[in-house]
């Protein structure tokens, strides 16, 4: 193995997500850094780090966790060996995961090509057809008018859903019943998506009404061990966004379950995936089922995870990028290879 150990980690977020990556590298006797914006000065996830550090002066405060080059520049300032993402933010963006490896600092995550790849939705499906993974019937580049909205809906029939390509969190998605619909929320995804994002591109699907949403959790080391670490069902949700998940996923049977987990460890292995991510999918009323997206990154469900397998999916985010094998005494994890 090729190791190279972390004597100091700064986390490129704030709140919940901050907080419980400073207890990891704490645990795993690493030394921690926060930034934190002027608003949130007072908050309590910066005084769980070792270290704190305001940046941003005069920025709104979710710009200040979106400044790569000022994130990057404190970070070479402070000795820091590496920079986790959290979720939101900077995670999925391959241009702050590039700009890391450039400046020589550690990004706890997937690989720059993965990001482009697996962090781009339309990308990410045309990955999940290349290795014979079912996706919903939808258009693999971005719509760049609303008349071509409406002829993929002639074509298909409503409803239909628009999302943001570079999206997630249900930011940029929007559900369509009719043509006029269809007008004004393609306006409106559009303009979420360049403000939740920095990037407009919005793509279409047929949309399923009231399926089961499964994701895979997933680890990989750098040396092409991969496995999964079963499923969480996230099916019950308000306006896109996850209300409450639970495991197993009792609602589908095991073989179900199983062929899912098989088609997210293709996804994976298919981009020659490293670090934590999950693969989603929709089940529908017969049983079919269609991948939706991978999220390269930790999610805000993973400690479900954490609680029914004993497994620290953020202390294990940080020893792969320390270069640790996922069976490596460290991790252990051993393979589920039959």
């Amino acid at each position: 193995m090729d190791l190279k150990p972390f004597n100091k980690v700064l986390v490129a977020n704030l709140g919940e997500i901050a907080i419980r990556i400073f207890r990891a590298c704490k645990e795993l006797g690493i030394r921690s850094v926060a930034i934190y914006s002027e608003e949130d000065k007072y908050a309590l996830f910066r005084t769980r780090s070792d270290e704190s550090y305001l940046i941003g002066k005069k920025k709104r405060p979710t710009e200040v966790y979106l400044g790569m080059e000022e994130i990057i520049d404190l970070a070479l300032k402070k000795g820091v060996d590496a920079i986790h993402p959290g979720y939101g933010f900077l995670s999925e963006n391959p241009e702050f995961a590039q700009k890391c490896r450039k400046a020589g600092l550690e990004f706890i995550g997937p690989s720059v090509e993965t990001l482009q790849n697996l962090g781009d939705k339309i990308k990410s499906k045309l990955i999940a057809h290349s290795v014979g993974v079912p996706t919903i019937p939808g258009i693999d580049k971005p719509i760049n008018s609303v008349d071509e909205a409406i002829d993929f809906a002639d074509k298909y029939g409503y409803p239909i859903i628009l999302k943001a390509s570079a999206g997630g969190g249900g930011r940029g998605m929007r559900v369509a019943y009719n043509a006029d619909d269809l007008v004004n929320e393609f306006k409106n995804a559009k303009a979420e998506a360049k403000k939740a994002f920095g990037l407009d591109d919005i793509f279409l699907e047929k949309y399923l009404e009231r399926p089961k949403h499964i994701e895979v959790q997933i680890l990989a080391d750098k040396y092409g061990n991969i496995l999964h670490l079963y499923e969480r069902d996230c099916s019950i949700q308000r306006r896109h966004q996850k209300i409450l998940e639970f495991t197993p996923a009792f609602t589908i049977p095991q073989e179900l379950r199983n062929r899912l987990y098989e088609d997210a460890l293709k996804i994976a292995k298919a981009v020659n995936y490293v670090n934590a991510g999950t693969a989603e999918f929709l089940v529908d009323r017969n049983g079919n089922y269609y991948f939706i997206e991978m999220n390269p990154r930790i999610q805000v469900e993973h400690t479900i995870t954490e609680m029914t397998t004993g497994i620290d999916i953020v202390q294990s985010q940080i020893l792969i990028a320390e270069g640790y094998a996922l069976d490596s005494p460290e991790i252990d994890l051993p393979s589920q290879d039959a």
